[in-house]
């Protein structure tokens, strides 16, 4: 089980998996982005998977979240975490927040971070610019756990709750997350842990590649035989995308302690 991708739909599969033996999950599901009556979205077109529809009734999208959302928190053990990407959405001027189905799970929310896309979308003049998506932290509670590392030196202080990516645009699936995003996630949660890291929709294999260039076991699934030999090619090569681990290595590194660099009245960018 360990190390492979299977093939199947989400909810399937995830019911075959035993009880507590995840340590983490990182995953961006399809947005559900739906087309109107006329044809027209209020924001984009629906992204075309290669096995999957992005138009579903959203009661019935949201219902099928759910789902999936509890069977990952049975397969996570106590203590686990799941990092859960979406983004608010507009549709014949309703808004849907993530919210609405996350607050009807099993899990605990344990914060809400901003993705910075730097890259805006397109609403037809009819509100701002959407640069942001939302990266919730979810966890199964055993006990108040802290970020990894020393109490007053956290390695993983000089990240905020806002993270700025830029998106994977050299990626041929039609929807990944960069690099960046699971090997943040990753770093933060399990460091220098053993522990096995799970993408329910595993897409061109992004969280297996963060996984394997920081030694952890990883778990995916996906419903297109395409996607799965792609996303085996990529971390076959993972070596090659060592550069970007190292770039995120130096958002975990902190010199000086909060209360050190509060009395030299230093900023951030000193750390």
């Amino acid at each position: 089980m360990l190390n492979k991708i299977d093939k199947g739909d989400t909810v399937s599969v995830l019911k075959s998996f035993n009880d507590e033996f995840i340590d983490l999950s990182i995953t961006s599901p399809p947005y559900n982005k739906r087309i109107t009556s006329s044809g027209k979205n209020s924001i984009m077109k629906p992204i075309e998977y290669d096995s999957v529809s992005d138009n579903l009734p959203e009661n019935e999208y949201q219902y099928n979240q759910i789902k999936v959302m509890d069977e990952i928190y049975r397969t996570t053990k106590p203590g686990g975490s799941f990092f859960y990407n979406h983004k608010v959405r507009h549709l014949k001027g309703v808004t849907t927040h993530p919210m609405e189905w996350i607050t009807k799970t099993q899990w605990h929310l344990k914060q809400e971070i901003i993705w910075d896309r730097s890259a805006p979308v397109e609403v037809g003049g009819y509100r701002f610019y959407q640069v942001d998506e939302r990266i919730y932290w979810l966890y199964k509670p055993i006990s108040y756990k802290k970020l990894v590392g020393p109490r007053m030196k956290s390695k993983h202080a000089r990240c905020s709750s806002i993270w700025r990516f830029t998106p994977d645009r050299k990626n041929s699936h039609p929807a990944p997350f960069p690099l960046d995003l699971p090997l943040r996630c990753i770093l933060s949660v399990l460091d220098e842990e053993n522990g096995t890291v799970l993408d329910p929709y595993m897409g061109s294999g992004t969280t297996a590649v963060a996984a394997k260039l920081l030694n952890k076991d990883y778990i995916g699934i996906d419903i297109s035989d395409n996607y799965i030999k792609d996303a085996y090619q990529r971390i076959n090569n993972f070596e090659s995308e060592r550069f970007k681990l190292d770039k995120e290595l130096k958002n975990h590194f902190v010199k000086q302690s909060y209360k050190e660099r509060k009395a030299k009245n230093l900023t951030i960018n000193d750390f």
